[in-house]
């Protein structure tokens, strides 16, 4: 029975500064570490920009269409595999969460809009002048990874910040749009909901937690993601029963009840109202 790996920034050793970073040619990557090409997820952040090919991209059950200047930004645990052409060309950069935050201090990774909630979108798609400009940026951190100069961590890594600052520009035009002071409430809701979802599943708890009122919570989720509170909550445990069910060791019943779910006909219910199927119909189709 296939279980689903969790890759470590160690299992891809090639080129790395330390432990918590690694960067190499999107063809160069797939020459050593074919098995990527499989369903697997990371246990930390993914960075990739493909600068020509084409393909597929799956991202947590959701496809997406792989041309030059697609860039898309995975965080850690998100479920993911590639069908790509043989003329793929582009960059795969990895990262650690404590890497960046100890090194800038005041300013973290999650302060990216990219990477604010488990609600934000993994792709963004550049302009040909966009995609030309950031190419440098991409050669100049690998160039400095091989190379044994001084400030060498410090140089890639506010290289690294100068992508993250010219992506999070550009998905902000055209992903989510600012909204108010809205955002750092939903940013929180995202942040919380992550670690609490397989406990704490009804809405009033994270307007009560969050200090606001339901109806406040609700308008807030509405204005930025277009859904309720609840909404939103049931799609992030829907997201991890999806991901659990590709681990054909754990049995429906099982996943059930690692989500929190003691009446295992409620979890089947729950799970085909918001997708149109059954758990072991879902798992079926992934074959």
């Amino acid at each position: 029975m296939k279980k689903y790996p969790i890759y470590t920034i160690q299992r891809f050793n090639c080129n790395s500064v330390n432990s918590d970073f690694y960067i190499n040619t999107f063809k160069n990557h797939l020459l050593t570490h074919s098995f990527v090409e499989e369903p697997h997820r990371h246990d930390f952040y993914v960075l990739v920009f493909f600068t020509a090919g084409s393909g597929t991209h799956e991202v947590d059950f959701d496809k997406f269409n792989v041309r030059a200047g697609s860039v898309f930004v995975l965080q850690p645990g998100q479920m993911h595999h590639w069908s790509l052409s043989e003329d793929v060309e582009g960059f795969v950069v990895f990262y650690s969460k404590e890497m960046y935050d100890l090194y800038f201090g005041q300013k973290d990774i999650d302060s990216f809009p990219f990477y604010s909630s488990a609600n934000t979108k993994s792709e963004i798609v550049l302009t040909n002048q966009e995609s030309v400009s950031l190419q440098p940026l991409f050669k100049m951190m690998l160039v400095e990874s091989v190379e044994r100069k001084i400030f060498k961590q410090d140089k890639i890594l506010n290289l690294l910040d100068i992508i993250h600052i010219e992506l999070a520009r550009k998905y902000n035009e055209t992903v989510v749009p600012e909204v108010h002071s809205y955002n750092s409430k939903i940013k929180q809701f995202g942040q919380l909901l992550e670690n609490k979802f397989i406990d704490k599943k009804t809405a009033s708890y994270y307007a009560n937690t969050l200090n606001i009122s339901l109806k406040h919570l609700n308008r807030i989720c509405n204005e930025i993601v277009r859904k309720t509170t609840t909404q939103v909550i049931t799609e992030r445990i829907i997201l991890e029963a999806k991901r659990m069910l590709m681990n054909k060791n754990l049995t429906v019943n099982e996943i059930a009840t690692k989500l929190g779910y003691d009446d295992y006909s409620y979890f089947v219910r729950l799970f085909k109202k918001n997708t149109g199927m059954t758990p072991k119909a879902f798992r079926q189709s992934k074959r």
